[in-house]
């Protein structure tokens, strides 16, 4: 294996290596220097925790030449604020002995301090698509002096509906410039952007991504309903021991917040929750407790997966199956890092078998699957989302009057109504049949009183 000074990389640079303890370069860094310090487009689909940050940062330092010209000469997107931030450290990290000012943008900030540090003068730019535009329209960040460009986690930006706001950004980037794409997945989407702009590309895959790391080990349970699954929860979580820095990933923002609501009753400080439509601050101070062990329990939507990068996660919880079979991979990729052991629990219920199918098809792996433990209870209270999937044709309940014979009249549920009831109550003889647990006198199904009349 080659080391870093077969890079003849540069002094300053090299020291910066020294300084982080860093002795050989990982596989995905070794086949993306030569090819990246060359000038070539390059594709790179490697693992999240491969390395890849510093494989391109690597060869764009050493090739990025002391320059006074105020505009940017390096472009760095990637899909969110978190990503900027941990960006923007790794590249701190390699330039203590190299000249380099490096700004980072994104939304969820003042704009105007952005523009202040852009017009102090830059040379790389750090950030997400549509802050990255909304600066060029004010004609302060300028990006036709752009040499390199790369875009970072491009699956995951195509994935978030970036697509637009990156093709607006491509029309004040200059054409002669170098492409990097790097991806832990390669989509239809991806292959497109790379068809749509790359000049004959070098691709190097290291990995395949549905390839779990060894350090993990899986297991999973199936649960019937969102709270079944946070009575599973409270039931694990309570050993603090064993789950002492516990990442959760939801499929929602909506789920995210009904559990922290659901988990803040037993763990109350103990438990955090990030996602999209939290302010940055929140969400920065979030991450900043789960890293410095304030709080052991962080709930987080996929919007993140890929952008937090703390040492030591305990457990990774996937409260809801992957809607994407790759996400699972970048999940679980959060813990069982550095050569340590990592653990991953999938929850599922029916409606989620086929997900999970896709995910153990992609890593070739079926997860173990675990009995509830006994003291966990079934519910039968359902969140709207679900009682809409077990009832669809439950609406507003009619009611319509019948006269018997001698005129009086009585009301009578319509026949579709009667149908909604039985099905109430085959719901719980088939959780009861299913799990073989009783279900306590005291559960209701969630808003069963809700009713309206016509008259």
């Amino acid at each position: 294996m080659k080391t870093f000074e077969d890079f003849k990389i540069k002094k300053q640079l090299y020291n910066a290596i020294v300084d982080l303890g860093l002795e050989k370069p990982t596989p995905i860094q070794q086949e993306s220097f030569s090819p990246i310090l060359a000038g070539n487009d390059f594709v790179g689909i490697a693992q999240t925790g491969t390395g890849k940050t510093f494989a391109y940062l690597l060869p764009i330092l050493q090739d990025l030449k002391y320059s006074e010209q105020p505009h940017p000469r390096v472009l760095i997107l990637v899909p969110t604020r978190e990503l900027v931030i941990q960006m923007m450290e790794e590249i701190n990290k390699l330039i203590p002995y190299i000249s380099t000012r490096v700004v980072g943008v994104y939304g969820g900030t003042n704009i105007k301090t952005q523009k202040k540090a852009i017009g102090d003068g830059i040379d790389i730019i750090v950030g997400t698509p549509r802050r990255l535009y909304d600066l060029a329209l004010t004609n302060v960040l300028r990006l036709k002096f752009i040499k390199k460009l790369v875009i970072d986690e491009v699956d995951i930006m195509l994935d978030f509906g970036y697509k637009t706001q990156i093709r607006n950004i491509f029309e004040y980037l200059p054409r002669k410039r170098q492409n990097i794409l790097f991806s832990a997945t390669m989509t239809t989407y991806v292959d497109d952007l790379i068809d749509g702009f790359l000049i004959n590309p070098v691709k190097k895959t290291i990995s395949i991504s549905g390839t779990p790391l060894d350090t993990i080990s899986q297991e999973c349970y199936a649960a019937p309903n969102f709270y079944t699954k946070v009575n599973l929860l409270k039931h694990l979580l309570s050993d603090k021991a064993e789950f002492n820095k516990v990442l959760i990933f939801t499929s929602t923002k909506n789920n995210a917040d009904r559990l922290f609501e659901a988990l803040e009753i037993d763990f109350a400080s103990e438990v955090s929750v990030i996602h999209s439509s939290k302010t940055q601050s929140h969400r920065s101070t979030s991450i900043e407790n789960f890293e410095n062990g304030t709080s052991r329990i962080l709930i987080a939507t996929d919007v993140i997966a890929r952008g937090i990068d703390i040492e030591k996660i305990s457990t990774v919880i996937s409260f809801d199956t992957s809607f994407y079979a790759e996400n699972y991979i970048h999940r679980i990729g959060r813990t069982g890092r550095a050569e340590e052991q990592g653990r991953s629990i999938l929850l599922y219920s029916e409606k989620e078998t086929e997900l999970k199918e896709a995910i153990e098809k992609l890593m070739n792996y079926t997860i173990p699957v675990r009995e509830l433990p006994a003291e966990v209870e079934i519910s039968t209270q359902l969140t709207p989302e679900e009682r809409k999937i077990l009832f669809p044709e439950e609406e507003e309940e009619v009611i319509i009057e019948v006269e018997r014979e001698g005129g009086a009249a009585f009301h009578e549920k319509s026949a579709k109504n009667s149908k909604v009831n039985a099905e109430r109550k085959s719901y719980k003889r088939k959780l009861q049949e299913r799990y073989k647990k009783p279900i306590k006198r005291g559960d209701k199904i969630q808003n069963m009183k809700a009713k309206k009349r016509k008259r």
